[in-house]
């Protein structure tokens, strides 16, 4: 036998070893014997390193990156909608249900439903993870993506090569994008965290958030360390061979090597809702984290008759299991003013142990929901995380230790008289330098869904704020290495980081900018809605209050913000201030002088040959046309492609104008 023929054997033993320990967790040689072959495998690859290929097992830990590059998706990845219940998961079934069977009289409230008609469902563990879409060709692992934004991602790839139930090389040469749900195993968190404690370092709340902090180390022998696994959920294959419903998906991707999602399928969605109730019964004795389940139509036809919503499929649901709640005394009631100023009651609690992290704060939003629940300072309170997260008080009982607590008359930081605002619940704080609000301002800046500035932890900030030498967010880009080494705790290689973190982020998109800016009621949707409808900052400044009324997603009071704050001159200074230093705010939606298609309404059914369904709502969007999902009388044009749904007999039912692809790519063209 050849070195090269020696090598490809020792790889095939490695590969199915590893496919039967990680993903089908169940061994047939012992560790030791394992890793003799690896050792002789890497042996004869260091002898040989001509012979070395990407996908060989010793492959599996890259060099470190110096960042993660942004990567743009093929396929874009949806967020899912959320039903809390089961009114609201039969609500989601029956526009189902309505949608593939227009006219059909459908209610799962009023009697008239017929079992007869239910269709199947996929069920399957909602895994408390984080995303990854992971593409592979002629069988080969070549490219990991984050799911960042579901239009670009960061590319994590010599990362997710370290998680050995991630196959660098399938069992057949396919070419298949699949998307996975990385996570950490619950026995993996409990010893990293005493690892962590050993150490003296800090501990993860919980296991995805020890997860997402492993699995984007730029250095990749770390990510090897955290022991991560995958659930693989989906997979895009195209051609005829491509299976037919989403459950012989699953079963073709685990015949090609994946630790695929458990998954059930039901008939109806009274089946659906027994699949839950199992689930809920045994999800804490599992070794991963999960908090709901995703319910999908298993025929893949069917989801693409139903299509996407601007956010989500709407052939997919994501049933959440009620949060853990846990009754605790109520020590205090505190209070913090935020970035806008306005002053929040927080309140301070005998420490429980919460969803798996330790709780001794709860917010409780504003004074209206504390006179709702009758808070007193000594109360027995029932505390939740909403959406898995943020500590929240549902409930309140009085015990004997029960007193009312003082409303405040200052600032809690500035001590600055507070004020109430006309129409607006609750009390601010006026001060414009008040070193909490600014703190705010600035962290919100430097956010993930924001300007994304890695480095700026609380700390930094706050001393930076402390010290007088920021004020705005632009001051930010004036800060030499000199200034941050003045800062506790940073040396010259994490100033460094800083310095070029700042630089890196001055190419930003446009859509993220007007987000950081922080204007009050304007987030990221709103956001991405100015940029489809203004090219840059200097055609925002210049939009009247009508304009901003005129746009379809910006209400009456965000309408006001935007025109206030982009009329108040400290404002407009500041950015005149950041762009002078170099911020460059691209817009990443082509927009057109000659919005030739405002107003108009377009829908799309059926796959198009040159065009994803996305790109053709950006080209819509960007020509001034609206692109909502369902057909109605409001319609002005269905554009069909192949294997067109029932949306294009609605179209026809109703008299509306039906588009062949060439058609449109004609009047976008034209």
């Amino acid at each position: 036998m050849d070195i090269q023929e020696k090598i490809t054997k020792l790889r095939k033993e490695i590969e199915l070893n590893s496919y039967l320990y990680y993903v089908e967790d169940n061994p047939k040689i012992e560790d030791y014997e394992y890793d003799k072959l690896f050792s002789e495998l890497e042996k004869l690859e260091n002898e040989y390193p001509e012979l070395i290929t990407p996908d060989s097992p010793t492959q599996r830990v890259g060099g470190i990156s110096e960042k993660f590059e942004a990567v743009p998706h093929r396929i874009r990845l949806y967020s899912l909608e959320n039903s809390n219940d089961e009114a609201e998961l039969k609500k989601w079934y029956e526009r189902v249900m309505k949608d593939l069977n227009p006219g059909a009289q459908i209610s799962l409230f009023g009697g008239s439903h017929k079992t007869e008609s239910d269709i199947q469902l996929a069920c399957e563990y909602k895994i408390d993870g984080l995303a990854v879409a992971l593409t592979y060709k002629d069988g080969k692992f070549t490219q990991g993506l984050t799911r960042g934004d579901g239009f670009i991602g960061e590319d994590i790839t010599n990362n997710l090569k370290t998680i050995k139930s991630i196959p660098l090389k399938l069992f057949e040469p396919v070419d298949v994008e699949v998307r996975g749900e990385i996570y950490m195993p619950k026995s993996s968190f409990e010893s990293l965290n005493k690892k962590q404690e050993e150490l003296g370092q800090k501990t993860f709340a919980n296991p995805r958030n020890a997860a997402a902090g492993s699995i984007r180390q730029l250095d990749p022998k770390i990510t090897a360390e955290r022991d991560l696994s995958i659930w693989v959920y989906a997979g895009i294959f195209e051609g005829k061979d491509a299976p037919k419903s989403h459950s012989a998906t699953i079963k073709r991707l685990k015949e090609l090597g994946f630790k695929t999602n458990k998954i059930s399928v039901v008939k109806g969605i009274n089946g659906a809702i027994k699949c839950i109730k199992k689930i809920d019964e045994v999800r804490k004795t599992l070794d991963f984290a999960t908090d709901g389940v995703v319910i999908k139509v298993d025929d893949i036809q069917s989801q693409n008759e139903l299509g996407f919503t601007s956010r989500v499929p709407k052939w997919a649901t994501a049933y959440k299991f009620p949060p853990e709640a846990v009754w605790t005394d109520l020590l205090k009631v505190d209070f913090q003013v935020g970035r806008t100023g306005v002053i929040t009651p927080v309140a301070i609690l005998k420490p429980i142990s919460l969803a798996g992290s330790v709780v001794s704060r709860a917010s409780l939003y504003n004074f209206d929901e504390v006179k709702r629940l009758d808070i007193m300072e000594g109360d027995r309170v029932l505390v939740k995380k909403a959406a898995e997260i943020i500590p929240k008080v549902l409930k309140a009982e009085k015990t004997d230790a029960s007193k009312p607590f003082s409303m405040p008359d200052n600032c809690p930081c500035c001590h600055t008289k507070l004020i109430e605002k006309e129409n607006e619940v609750g009390l601010w704080c006026p001060n414009k330098d008040c070193s909490d609000i600014l703190k705010g301002k600035i962290e919100y800046f430097v956010s993930k869904y924001a300007m994304d500035i890695e480095g700026f932890g609380e700390s930094i900030i706050a001393q930076l704020i402390d010290k007088g030498m920021v004020k705005t967010w632009a001051d930010l880009y004036e800060l030499s290495l000199l200034d941050f080494m003045k800062l506790d705790l940073i040396k010259e290689k994490s100033g460094t980081n800083l310095v070029n973190a700042l630089e890196n982020s001055k190419n930003c998109k446009l859509n993220k900018f007007i987000n950081a800016l922080g204007i009050r009621l304007v987030g990221k949707e709103s956001a991405d809605i100015l940029c489809r409808y203004f090219k840059n900052i200097d055609e925002i400044k210049k939009a009247s209050l009508e304009d901003l009324n005129a746009i379809e997603g910006i209400g009456d009071k965000m309408a006001k913000n935007i025109y206030e704050y982009f009329h108040n001159e400290e404002n407009i200074a500041i950015i005149e201030k950041g762009l002078e230093l170099g911020i460059k705010p691209e817009n990443a939606y082509t927009i057109s002088d000659n919005l030739k298609l405002k107003g108009k309404s377009f829908v799309i059914t059926g796959t198009l040959n040159e065009f994803s369904r996305d790109k053709a709502q950006e080209i819509l969007k960007s020509l001034g046309a609206k692109t909502p999902s369902s057909v109605s009388r409001n319609t002005d044009y269905v554009i069909a492609g192949e294997n067109p749904g029932s949306k294009l007999d609605k179209a026809k039912s109703l008299g509306i104008t039906v588009l062949s692809e060439e058609e449109f790519k004609k009047m976008v063209e034209d």
